[in-house]
């Protein structure tokens, strides 16, 4: 499993998350099998894990440095993947951000709002979680959600240029490093558990559900307009 080779091979200094995809970087996750997904959780990390949130604190937990590159759309649980990563590095021309739970009815369920309230600041925080809407990188870079905004042609280089930098120091300076500013910046699980549990909860209930079927009938989760445009289609829902 990646996460076992990521928590114990000491021989890996610095891992780097891009997609192969041109659109997506990593998709949200289907809210309507959430049921499904906290039992695969469960399964992988144990009934404590504290569902996907959990199982990404594993990954900013884990001893080698992780970087997310961002080149497409990542909402939802694609955002929160690049949250747990120690840092996240975005194409100002193609990387769109969004937490747009709230727009539906229900809350971020693995780790948005623990991290975004950390970097963005209550004010900040409360615009992007309560807005639901899609944020580019140049805005998410001034927000703090993100550390750059790069040109796309220079994202890959810089990106591979930093990995190799810091590959290139001694592990146990990356490590020891990063597990203090771990102590410093990271949530309680505890808080990654609760706010699942709220997830769980909330995507159970009927006008909830309702919203999620409307989205579903319009193309969500398919590669369609609709997720290309995800914070605009939630200003129609229930009209």
């Amino acid at each position: 499993m990646a996460y076992e080779e990521l928590e114990h091979d000491k021989n890996i200094g610095v891992v780097v998350f891009s997609s192969s995809d041109p659109e997506f970087f990593i998709p949200h996750v289907d809210i309507t099998r959430v049921p499904e997904y906290t039992d695969e959780a469960a399964r992988i990390g144990g009934p404590a894990s504290g569902g996907l949130g959990g199982l990404l604190r594993r990954l900013s937990d884990a001893r080698p440095v992780t970087i997310a590159q961002v080149a497409g759309y990542a909402r939802g649980a694609g955002s929160e993947f690049a949250l747990a990563c120690d840092m996240t590095f975005a194409s100002r021309e193609r990387a769109v951000f969004g937490q747009f739970e709230a727009g539906v009815g229900s809350l971020p369920g693995a780790g948005a709002i623990q991290h975004l309230s950390r970097l963005l600041g209550r004010n900040r925080v409360m615009e992007v979680i309560l807005s639901g809407d899609d944020y580019g990188a140049v805005l998410a870079e001034h927000y703090g959600w993100i550390n750059r905004a790069l040109p796309h042609d220079e994202l890959a280089p810089f990106v591979e240029r930093l990995a190799k930098r810091l590959a290139g120091f001694p592990r146990t300076a990356l490590v020891r490093n990063k597990r203090r500013i771990n102590d410093v910046t990271l949530p309680p699980l505890a808080d990654l558990r609760h706010d699942a549990a709220l997830f769980q909860q909330s995507v159970q209930e009927p006008a909830v559900r309702t919203r999620l079927q409307e989205l579903v009938a319009g193309g969500m989760q398919t590669r369609s307009d609709l997720e290309r445009n995800f914070g605009e289609a939630l200003l129609g829902l229930g009209n």
